[in-house]
């Protein structure tokens, strides 16, 4: 593999709750060892098929806006044709649709370009599931 592509995954433990996991310091460090103050692009891919990547402010409220949102959008009842494990479970696999399972952003100079209250974060509403792989991947 050309070291202008690096690649990490990272283990997220996500707990029995929904949640939005700030991914951003995470994204830091890693680019501190693949960027190397290169340009490039960071792709942040998470294989499953019920948690996405969303980019968005957290800490003031959003990310449990977001939820509450998700909550509106996709209520954990038993409408869901998907029926397997929990109640409304179906729902947490029509999230990546909503809030895809990646997000790929650019990186100037070895660093990640954010806005100024931007966070890359897992959302994982699947209350099953508490352990998550998150793929970091940089070409530059």
């Amino acid at each position: 593999m050309s070291s202008a592509f690096t690649t990490t995954v990272l283990q997220i433990t996500t707990g029995s709750t929904e949640t939005v996991t700030d991914l951003t310091p995470d994204c830091e460090q890693f680019l501190a060892r693949a960027a190397s103050g290169r340009d490039g692009l960071l792709n942040i891919f998470v294989p499953h098929a019920t948690a996405g990547i969303a980019v968005l402010e957290t800490g003031a409220g959003s990310d449990d806006d977001l939820l509450a949102t998700l909550h509106t959008l996709l209520p954990a009842d038993n409408r869901w044709q998907h029926r397997h494990g929990t109640p409304g479970h179906g729902r947490d696999h029509v999230l990546p649709a909503l809030v895809p399972p990646h997000a790929t952003l650019p990186v100037i100079a070895g660093s990640l370009e954010l806005g100024t209250w931007q966070s890359v974060c897992l959302v994982d509403t699947n209350m099953a599931k508490d352990n998550r792989q998150v793929r970091l991947s940089f070409l530059g």
